[in-house]
């Protein structure tokens, strides 16, 4: 798959400048949350309203080859902007390393929801704390390679 379309680096600074770090180095770089150690992923989508290509640095939850996209906010009331984007439009890349990949997201609810969500939480603990803070259940997505 190919994003055609212009890429808008988030307004968040240090987004931006993560993603930027991160691609630059093949993922040798910039590769944790902040000093957390902790690794993460860049998930590419395109924007639903902008039609623009969007990037997006999340906690890395992984199993078998497939990743968990946990639509947290920090436990804010609203979804994510890119939770819409992923609605909207399930074909994504996948960056965990030097080479981003084809993928495509799918919500997921139930036992199968638990069961990452338990993963998610095992890797980012702070996951808990904004599932009580939240007034939503956070969104759960699971990406696979196409």
């Amino acid at each position: 798959m190919s994003f055609d379309a212009q890429y808008e680096p988030s307004t968040w600074g240090w987004v931006a400048e993560q993603v930027t770090e991160y691609e630059a180095s093949g993922g040798t770089k910039a590769n944790t949350l902040r000093d957390t150690g902790i690794p993460i992923i860049i998930v590419t989508c395109v924007g639903h309203k902008s039609g623009k290509v969007r990037k997006v640095p999340l906690m890395r939850v992984e199993r078998d080859g497939a990743y968990a996209v946990i639509a947290s906010k920090g436990g804010a009331p609203d979804h994510p902007g890119w939770y819409h984007n992923l609605m909207a439009d399930p074909s994504v890349q996948i960056q965990d390393g030097p080479e981003p990949f084809d993928a495509r997201v799918r919500l997921i609810d139930g036992d199968e929801r638990a069961s990452w969500w338990a993963q998610a939480v095992e890797v980012y603990p702070p996951y808990a704390d904004y599932a009580e803070k939240a007034d939503r259940e956070i969104p759960v997505f699971v990406a696979e390679a196409v």
